[in-house]
């Protein structure tokens, strides 16, 4: 049976070369003046999902 992809998650994580999930970080979005520079520039930096969160965006993405 094929299952569904959960699009919006789709569209939030890419997977690497080695099959780990990659993710972009969260709060670089609005509020940006009370933000210093350099917490701005590692927020644009990707980072990969936590071991905690795997499992689940994995059942997501079933044909990650």
């Amino acid at each position: 049976m094929k299952l569904k992809t959960n699009r919006s998650a789709a569209k939030r994580f890419t997977s690497t070369g080695s099959g780990k999930v990659k993710r972009s970080k969260a709060y670089a979005s609005h509020l940006l003046s009370s933000k210093t520079r350099k917490r701005k520039r590692n927020l644009r930096k990707s980072t990969l999902v936590d071991s905690a969160n795997l499992s689940g965006v994995k059942r997501m993405l079933p044909y990650i």
